[in-house]
């Protein structure tokens, strides 16, 4: 069993865009299942557990990306999750927000995107409500260079994956390495050299017949992962 965690604030959900973020998330609930050939279990990040964990015989984590500021989340919900990321022997895989979650509790910083003309190439970078994203379809550069990895595998030398977001995460924690970078976010994919924990800043699970990076992606780190499945 895969374990999907939804980490979108119930604020998010109450907002314009939260019917189409709970449709997504069914959507890449299916997507994973397919790749990985096994059911995959959709939960809220302030629900999950080791208990859980233990009782569907988890072979994998993936963590969802969120919409909503980080401030709004509460300490005593995120424990659970920050201690299973520090503590579990799983695979895990953070989707953006997700990422940023493993990541901050490893010990890194979450940081606002910085706003640099010089940098919006391509309509990569956009301005909403005071803030700047990087958004859109776009490619990354990979590091240290292509096919160097396990997760790199079949992905070309710049593949091309769907980016929104406006924070990020600007230093890894010990024990990680940087395996994709755009101008504006130095870290957009990074993996652990012992664990096999790994995630992305941009959404490979957003991946489309034009863009089919993301499902490349989520299918090297299943193999990674010691997984069997579909995606072989």
């Amino acid at each position: 069993m895969l374990v999907f965690v939804d980490y979108e604030h119930a604020d998010g959900h109450d907002r314009e865009h939260g019917p189409r973020v709970l449709a997504a998330r069914t959507t890449i609930t299916y997507r994973l299942e397919d790749l990985a050939g096994m059911p995959c279990h959709l939960v809220r990040y302030s629900h999950i557990d080791q208990a859980l964990l233990d009782r569907l015989d988890t072979q994998a984590i993936f963590i969802s990306g969120n919409s909503t500021d980080p401030a709004v989340y509460s300490d005593a919900e995120l424990e659970p999750i920050r201690t299973i990321v520090r503590e579990t022997d799983l695979p895990m895989f953070g989707l953006c927000g997700g990422f940023q979650l493993i990541a901050q509790a490893l010990g890194a910083d979450l940081v606002r995107l910085e706003a640099d003309p010089a940098h919006a190439t391509n309509d990569a970078v956009v301005a909403h409500d005071g803030a700047t994203y990087e958004f859109g379809y776009h490619p990354v550069d990979l590091h240290p260079d292509p096919e160097s990895h396990a997760l790199h595998q079949g992905l070309g030398e710049r593949p091309v994956f769907r980016h929104a977001h406006s924070l990020h995460i600007p230093h890894l924690p010990s024990g990680f390495e940087i395996l994709a970078s755009t101008a504006v976010t130095p870290v957009q994919m990074a993996a652990h050299t012992e664990r096999k924990i790994a995630g992305t800043q941009f959404h490979p699970e957003y991946w489309t017949d034009e863009h089919p990076a993301g499902r490349i992606l989520l299918a090297n780190f299943l193999r990674w992962a010691g997984l069997p499945g579909r995606h072989n």
